[in-house]
């Protein structure tokens, strides 16, 4: 009888003693092969590994390990241990606000938005792993935890989506959006001094209208007011190329620039617009920036992208301003980028009126 039949006759447990039948269970591995973990067996370790791991990573941050006292014991307040250790759900339920909301990204805007309130804040997110232990991220929890925003630890990943993309720095907020401020008669009262408003028109980069904004707040300009039609919102993106100038410092909208402006000349202010290098004909006065002083309530007029300031708005004008190039300019290459543009002109503005130091 050959060998399958016979091994048929086989009880159960002659079979499990058979060589063959073990064979057939464990694999084509000989006996004295050596022994290969099953799948099972490699899963098992995988989840020792990972809880060893977890446990782990609880004892002593090594971001905490400059907070040490003697003897080992954590200067570090309880909330902040708290903030720092508290192991916040990767996936947690994202909250439903009543209001429309969008992401803030980047540590400087996140900070700004809960501190300055202009915002409502919903969700902080933190990408897990040490870079919720930077003390910029753990001050910005901190900031959220005090306000009673949900504070939850997410993947890298989600942080790219949520940022499309955008240098987030591994903490984005939840928050309702920042809107134009309407320009009324509220919107003219300034501080001490002589008042300098910053005036653009349909800029539609976000990242020169950010650019633009960080300038304006530096060096002191009172008002920033922004053409509705044909501008890109305040955006976060516009936030982030602020370095979250865009929460402190309010940016107003209006719907019809010349109107606006005609308005203001005729109660006093200077209208002043900016052209290129070379300006060509025109019947306002060109002057180089650096000639010109700002002596009463004054209007600096800067036109977008591209084309500059349109015509409607260049006859609202009383001076236009230029910056000089510093060398025989090649065609095509004949003007500045508007964000760096309006830094060169308001610093040389705003130079002596607010008590700078150098040549006026």
């Amino acid at each position: 009888m050959g060998s399958p039949a016979g091994s048929s006759l086989l009880g159960p447990e002659d079979r499990s003693r058979d060589p063959a039948v073990r064979s057939r269970h464990r694999g084509s591995n000989p006996p004295n092969a050596p022994h290969q973990r099953t799948a099972a067996e490699g899963v098992s370790d995988r989840r020792r590994s990972s809880s060893q791991s977890k446990s782990s990573k609880t004892e002593i941050l090594p971001s905490q390990k400059g907070n040490l006292g003697k003897g080992g014991v954590s200067k570090v307040s309880s909330e902040l241990r708290k903030l720092c250790l508290e192991d916040f759900p990767a996936r947690e339920t994202r909250p439903k606000p009543t209001e429309t909301s969008e992401v803030v990204f980047g540590v400087a805007p996140c900070l700004l938005a809960l501190t300055q309130k202009r915002r409502k804040a919903y969700q902080l997110l933190v990408k897990d792993g040490e870079t919720s232990q930077r003390a910029s991220v753990v001050t910005i929890c901190e900031e959220a935890h005090r306000r009673g925003v949900q504070v939850s630890r997410v993947s890298k990943r989600d942080l790219d989506k949520m940022s499309s993309g955008g240098v987030h720095q591994g903490v984005c907020l939840r928050a309702s959006p920042l809107s134009f401020l309407p320009v009324d008669a509220e919107s003219d009262a300034s501080g001490a001094g002589v008042p300098l408003w910053l005036v653009l028109d349909r800029i539609q980069d976000p990242m020169n209208l950010g650019a633009i904004l960080r300038s304006a707040y530096f060096l002191g300009v009172d008002k920033v007011v922004s053409s509705l039609r044909h501008s890109c919102p305040l955006s976060p993106v516009v936030s982030k190329a602020s370095s979250g100038v865009l929460e402190v410092m309010g940016v107003y909208g209006c719907d019809g620039l010349e109107d606006m402006l005609r308005s203001r000349a005729a109660g006093g202010w200077q209208v002043v617009g900016t052209v290129g290098a070379d300006p060509g004909e025109s019947q306002v006065p060109v002057i180089p920036c650096s000639d010109f002083q700002v002596t009463g309530p004054t209007m600096v007029v800067m036109g977008g992208e591209g084309e500059g300031l349109p015509g409607k708005l260049l006859s609202v004008c009383q001076t236009l301003l230029t910056i000089p190039a510093g060398r025989v300019l090649s065609p095509g290459v004949d003007s500045l980028n508007v964000s760096v543009a309006a830094g060169i002109l308001l610093h040389s503005l705003l130079l002596c009126l607010r008590g700078g130091s150098g040549p006026c």
